[in-house]
């Protein structure tokens, strides 16, 4: 995701408060877990209703006698711990006053009982009738319909749009040693998955078209039934799948080599330069870290609080953005496609690991772009800058800044924190190690990171060692980076 903050507003608002393995997938012979969801839009009521199989696989070291769903639809609802817009956005975030939602199960099958728990109300936890054993497999079926709160966000229906970001129940990253759950945060992105296959079909009203980042086919002969479409997209080896539906999407499709670059908009006055943007962005960083590896890539306008945010081979794209900021959006969305899509990791105690890199990515396309009148040095420099500024603030209000970029989300005091330490501190570490490593073997530390751990959720220490297996000597500058130890 990438985060316009204003610094004065942030301070000002600061200082007045005062204060395993990849589970259901890796790539190649181990099965991957599935979903098959049919889903129904509801205009009048703002309700997703959805039936959903999953297959779920064992893939980790004990027996499991339980399967565990993260609910992040219901961070949307009145009375969450956890909300999903910080009190910074949410003004502007709830254009017509604060609006709620939620996800009702309505039952299941394949297990012999479900419980809704966890911290917030935000783990689904079906118990089954029998361990499930290592390496085994079990397929069990929700019914659920989503409420969806009148939001610029993920999961939500905007003034012309309907964002269905993480909107259904998804299996909880699964470690060796079982599932790990974890809570929604309002700053940064908590999604913690691993890949399987999906297979929707999605019935809309007419006049509606879906935007994802796979090929969506109408079922039938192309004329309404009942005043209604229905399509199907299908999706493999994904971390999540999200759609953006609108009912004012015109499409500019180009292509970045063989891949097909599609851009749904509705309000860009430029949509020409915003899809030329996307086409570059896809284009450099295929030579620069690797193939990609999703047949398709899709961007859609929508009306999102923040800049942008990314999914498996689809980002969208904020429609307030000015023109000027488009193409860092762009290409910071894009850069995701690798970290975090195909490359995954914990982004909920490590956020710098795909934030830091997809940012530091961003600067790596302008030096290769100068077309878009954004140096890279000039890009390191505003993180330094903002940084510093950060650094400075914090220091005079509690007399020491907090600079440790490995902690978990929730531990943030906020954006304005989130931010510095996760984006701009990572670009100045990236930078750094370039600088110490050489472009040669930087670039193939990346690109041997992109290839080993596609399809996996890759650790810091995994991360580190590409380096070191490219002959850069910065695991040391790593970890000063991480435990807040070095001077900027």
């Amino acid at each position: 995701m990438r985060k316009f903050l204003s610094l004065a507003l942030c301070i000002a608002l600061f200082a007045a408060c005062g204060t395993g393995l990849s589970a259901c997938g890796k790539k190649g012979n181990l099965t991957k877990c599935a979903y098959t969801m049919s889903a129904e839009y509801v205009e009048e009521t703002r309700t997703l209703s959805a039936e959903m199989k999953v297959k779920a696989v064992n893939t980790s070291s004990v027996s499991l006698g339980e399967l565990k769903f993260e609910l992040w639809a219901n961070a949307y609802r009145e009375g969450a711990r956890y909300a999903p817009v910080s009190e910074l956005f949410s003004h502007t975030a709830y254009y017509g006053g604060k609006s709620y939602g939620e996800i009702r199960i309505k039952g299941i099958s394949g297990a012999e009982s479900f419980s809704i728990g966890g911290e917030d109300a935000n783990i689904l936890t079906l118990r089954l009738s029998s361990p499930l054993a290592v390496g085994e497999s079990t397929e069990v079926a929700v019914s659920f319909d989503v409420v969806l709160a009148k939001v610029d966000h993920r999961l939500g229906v905007t003034q012309h749009t309907v964002n269905l970001g993480g909107f259904y129940p998804v299996l909880c990253h699964l470690g060796k040693d079982g599932f790990e759950e974890h809570v929604y945060a309002s700053s940064g992105d908590p999604f913690v998955s691993d890949i399987a296959d999906y297979d929707v079909t999605l019935t809309l009203p007419e006049g509606y078209l879906p935007a994802t980042g796979f090929a969506a086919e109408e079922i039938g002969n192309g004329a309404p039934v009942d005043g209604k479409r229905q399509y199907h997209v299908r999706a493999e080896g994904v971390r999540d799948i999200a759609f953006v539906l609108g009912k004012e999407f015109q499409v500019l499709t180009a292509q970045a080599g063989e891949k097909e670059v599609a851009y749904y908009y509705y309000a860009d006055r430029s949509p020409e330069a915003t899809l030329e943007a996307a086409v570059k962005a896809l284009s450099f960083y295929s030579e620069t870290f690797g193939a990609y590896e999703y047949p398709r890539y899709a961007v859609a306008e929508t009306e999102f609080v923040y800049g942008g945010m990314e999914y498996p081979a689809f980002s969208m794209v904020a429609e307030d953005l000015v023109a000027s900021e488009l193409p860092t959006v762009i290409a910071h969305e894009t850069a995701h496609q690798w970290w975090y899509a195909m490359v995954g990791s914990n982004q909920f105690n490590e956020a710098w690991q795909d934030e830091g890199l997809a940012e530091y990515s961003t600067a790596l396309f302008f030096e290769a772009h100068p077309e878009y009148n954004v140096g890279y040095g000039e890009f390191v420099a505003a993180s330094e800058r903002s940084y510093r500024a950060f650094f400075s603030v914090y220091s005079q209000v509690h007399g020491e800044a907090d600079t440790t970029m490995s902690r978990p989300l929730t531990e943030f005091s906020g954006d304005y924190e989130y931010r510095n330490i996760s984006y701009d501190k990572g670009v100045i570490l990236f930078d750094r190690v370039r600088d110490v490593a050489g472009t040669r073997k930087f670039n193939a530390a990346l690109r041997r990171y992109a290839a080993t751990y596609s399809g996996t959720i890759a650790t810091p220490a995994q991360l580190v060692g590409c380096f070191s297996k490219a002959g850069a000597n910065v695991a040391g500058l790593f970890s000063s980076f991480l435990d807040g130890k070095c001077v900027i």
